[in-house]
């Protein structure tokens, strides 16, 4: 019991000084992997890159603690990421304050689920994300990570559109208007070394050095060059009023939220008042504020977009300021910086006294040092509620990837796995994470990877993973300030290129081609509607379903004949012939209420298209079960067979469906005589009665005759 609430302590068995030793270098090996990876997870999520580190701090630990893998790296992963800012976008600005509130109330919320369904055994839910399903959405999510870091990659800024390929399009068009080449020339230099590294020597932290080395170029060249100045340091009468029309129209947002807010709550005074007027009244009003502020963000949007294509340069003056002319109207014979200068812009006003001009790359900035603070994450009723259908898909994906990973481990080392104790692990996981502003985790494949090449022999090289974010977050941010964004977007694109999976389709295609079909429509309803994720999935598992429930309704119903392989085969699938007055009819699948009268379909069928059948023999051993509906559609067969003056035997039956019929009393209407341990005792039984006045031996049962009498005779 002990064990199987504390399953580290099965760790210490038969471990001495050299195992901690190999955990050791293995957890270092890990977390020099984890910590640029996190952060660029981070960033893909749409939070701040050290809230990477953070969820690095405690997730890796406990479910390493509580799972039952002892080689599995938990921590921020892509997809999970990716799915994070699709469900977070619709209800706050991306890296705001609350949006990061609800990003750690999600990692909560998805916590408690897990923990929920493992603690009750439920592991087995996960089976409803087919492969088919899973294969379809990680290729798309793939294609969609990569693609949402191509705006980092090529140092360009766009608003987001509804869509995902709206906002890619977006990026190219602005690639075209303007790229920063530094920016570009950082992360392929970046991406190079990660992918040159890893063909010469897999072992060597490709990612830790590319990290390293463009950090230090970075801060060598001066590849951030920020100037903060005053409005009157633009000289463009054109930008200084975007300035003024941008402000006033991001001012007004705030206002008519909290009028729509107001609005809302006298809704829903006048609802729970059941004035009907009111009602009305008021959701014209938020109706009409809802429409205001989308018009608002529009022109928001329009205005952030004349400001991305502003580009200007700098002029030196006599003080050694700088003055911001647009390129094509800088004063006569003045000689530029050599940069090209923009206004950064975001969702928020401009303050006109400190307005940020941007002459260089992108860089991770200033990181909080020292550990997060331990605080449980607010908690509000109408975000759960909006939140829980992306719980759901999170938790689901993130628990299907880690046990994946956990049993493609566990084939290799021969350790025992429980799916139900790596749900805890991983619940518990993201619950204590949340406690210290982490948002959703998951298993990693490549860090689990790595891990398992190190030579990890227990859950202890994940606490050294842990503990080596911590003397990180302690002493060592400052060195990560000038880290190039376009870097993360490089570590991103390259983690990502091994989700990508064409085969998946093809293989799942020759399976069965609706599994291909199901992939494929999954793949392409995901691309769409992206960053909409949930719906690809919904449609994937819905078709799924619904082929289940196609295969459920009409299941095989096959008449059987001698095989020359010695055995009893599909006769139209074979090409056998059949006995005239013996049909053999094998059904497989649960009868059940959505089947049963399937069954009885086909047996009325083939007793019309066999004029000269005598008996007919149903072969139960392919029938698991059967409920009242089943029973009750077996009763009027077997009454409708013997009306027609035709005999009818069960073999095969197992116990389940037996102690139904002796429930049911069914047992006693078909006779236990007409019961048979197998189908070869049946046609024995039967054979010789329906073949009288008839030539038995061109019978192709005959041969089972014989067979049965020689071992009877033994």
């Amino acid at each position: 019991m002990l064990n199987r609430i504390f399953p580290f302590l099965g760790w210490f068995k038969d471990y001495d000084l050299n195992s901690l030793k190999i955990d050791a270098v293995s957890g270092l090996t890990v977390a020099l992997v984890l910590i640029p990876q996190s952060m660029a997870y981070a960033q893909l999520a749409g939070l701040p890159p050290y809230y990477g580190l953070y969820a690095s701090f405690l997730p890796p630990i406990i479910a390493a603690l509580f799972g039952s893998s002892r080689q599995l790296a938990t921590g921020p992963v892509a997809v999970v990421s990716l799915m994070t800012s699709a469900s977070l976008e619709p209800l706050a600005t991306a890296g705001s304050q609350g949006y990061i509130a609800y990003a750690i109330l999600l990692a909560l919320m998805v916590g408690i689920f897990q923990l929920t369904l493992g603690v009750l055994r439920l592991g087995l839910v996960v089976n409803f994300l087919s492969h088919p399903v899973v294969n379809g959405f990680t290729n798309a999510a793939a294609i969609i990570i990569a693609s949402s870091q191509l705006s980092k990659m090529f140092g360009v800024y766009v608003d987001k559109g509804g869509h995902n390929y709206e906002t890619i399009i977006r990026v190219i068009h602005s690639a075209f208007h303007y790229t920063h080449w530094p920016t570009l020339l950082m992360g392929v230099f970046a991406f190079a070394i990660m992918y040159g590294l890893k063909q010469i020597s897999p072992k060597i932290p490709n990612v830790l050095v590319a990290v390293a080395v463009t950090i230090i170029i970075s801060w060598a060249i001066g590849y951030q060059h920020n100037s903060t100045v005053n409005i009157s340091a633009i000289k463009s009468p054109k930008a200084q009023g975007l300035i003024e029309s941008f402000n006033k129209a991001v001012n007004a947002i705030p206002r008519l939220a909290e009028e729509r807010t107001k609005a809302n709550m006298a809704l829903d005074e006048a609802n729970s008042n059941h004035d009907i007027l009111a009602v009305l009244d008021d959701e014209h009003v938020a109706s009409v504020l809802t429409i205001n502020i989308e018009r608002v963000k529009r022109q928001a949007h329009i205005y952030r977009k004349r400001f991305r294509n502003l580009l200007f340069e700098g002029i030196e003056q006599a003080d050694g300021s700088l003055k911001f002319y647009l390129k094509d109207a800088k004063p006569p014979g003045s000689k530029g910086d050599g940069r090209t200068w923009r206004i950064k812009v975001g969702n928020y006003p401009l303050k006109k006294d400190k307005i940020i001009m941007m002459g260089g790359g992108a860089v991770v900035g200033a990181i909080p040092q020292g550990l997060p603070s331990l605080s449980v994450p607010k908690i509000s009723l109408k975000i759960i509620l909006h939140m829980f259908p992306f719980v759901i898909i999170i938790s689901l994906l993130g628990f299907m990837e880690a046990i994946s990973i956990a049993k493609a481990m566990a084939g290799k080392t021969g350790q025992r796995l429980d799916p139900n104790q790596e749900l805890i692990g991983q619940g518990l996981a993201n619950i204590c994470g949340s406690f210290a502003k982490s948002y959703p985790t998951s298993g990693s494949f490549s860090r689990s990877a790595v891990n398992l090449q190190s030579g990890a022999i227990s859950g202890l090289s994940s606490a050294f993973t842990s503990l080596t974010v911590v003397i990180v977050l302690l002493f060592f941010t400052p060195l990560l300030y000038y880290l190039p964004q376009s870097v993360l977007a490089a570590i991103i694109m390259m983690a990502v290129i091994g989700l990508v999976n064409a085969s998946g389709f093809i293989h799942a295609w020759k399976a069965q081609w609706y599994d291909g079909f199901i992939s494929i429509v999954t793949f392409l309803c995901t691309l769409l509607y992206a960053p909409h994720l949930h719906i690809g999935i919904m449609i994937g598992v819905i078709l799924s379903l619904l082929v289940f429930l196609y295969k459920s309704m009409r299941p095989v119903v096959a008449s059987l004949s001698w095989h020359e392989e010695m055995s009893l085969q599909n006769s139209m699938t074979h090409n056998l012939q059949e006995c005239k007055y013996i049909d053999l009819i094998r059904f497989e699948g649960t009868l059940f209420f959505a089947n049963a009268s399937y069954l009885e379909d086909k047996i009325n069928e083939r007793m019309i298209e066999k004029k000269d059948i005598k008996h007919i023999v149903i072969l139960c051993d392919g029938i698991n079960d059967m409920d009242a509906s089943g029973e009750e559609a077996l009763s009027i067969t077997i009454d409708r067979v013997r009306s027609a003056g035709v005999g009818i035997s069960l073999s095969g039956v197992n116990e389940s469906v037996m102690s139904v019929l002796k429930r049911t009393y069914l047992l006693e209407k078909i006779g236990e005589g007409n019961i048979f341990s197998n189908t070869e005792r049946a046609i024995f039984a039967v054979h010789d009665k329906v073949h009288k006045g008839s030539d038995k031996g061109l019978c192709p049962l005959s041969i089972v005759c014989q067979i049965v009498k020689h071992e009877m005779t033994r």
